[in-house]
């Protein structure tokens, strides 16, 4: 297919800012968690979600942050897993909790009432250029949970990342057996 128009996107694995010009013929390798990774000349591009118009395609349906209703409701460690879920690395299609990139997960009041999210994680490769791109999709994300007024997401190298550390669904996605 053809972009319909110019159309932001971020060089994999380096993780640079490109502008794609209308007209560039880009081939859908991935389309995971609202993203899309595509082919193109010069290589792999990830495309946002709210660029799917240049792709031909309807934007995903973007969540809407919900008003809390009365006191700040109180966030669940399953709410924020079921988010990390749908983040993906652009290269792998396997989201980051499968794949074993989050180390730790820490909730906590904040002084308005409303919860902090601390997550740790960290990359397949310490030279990934993406691994900024996908902690902000995991921040941006946990942002729209209900009752979250603050979300960090650090990424750190200990203990080094193995394909031991992807879970049976993970390997089960890969084809990489039990």
């Amino acid at each position: 297919m053809e972009l319909s128009r110019d159309c932001e996107a971020v060089q994999i694995p380096q993780g640079t800012p490109e502008t794609l010009p209308a007209g560039t013929r880009v081939d859908i390798a991935q389309s995971l968690g609202g993203t899309f990774t595509v082919h193109a000349p010069g290589g792999l591009f990830r495309i946002a979600g709210h660029d799917a118009d240049a792709l031909g395609m309807e934007p995903p349906e973007v969540p809407v942050r919900p008003q809390p209703a009365g006191d700040a409701a109180d966030v669940k460690e399953e709410q924020v897993w079921a988010v990390l879920k749908s983040c993906f690395d652009p290269e792998i299609p396997v989201n980051i909790v499968d794949l074993g990139l989050i180390y730790s997960l820490r909730i906590e009041k904040a002084p308005s009432g409303y919860s902090k999210v601390e997550v740790k994680m960290t990359l397949t490769a310490q030279g990934c250029g993406m691994g900024g791109v996908i902690a902000q999709d995991a921040q941006e994300k946990i942002l729209m949970i209900d009752g979250v007024e603050e979300a960090t997401v650090e990424i750190v190298w200990d203990p080094p990342w193995h394909q031991s550390m992807i879970t049976a669904e993970g390997r089960r996605v890969l084809g990489l057996g039990g």
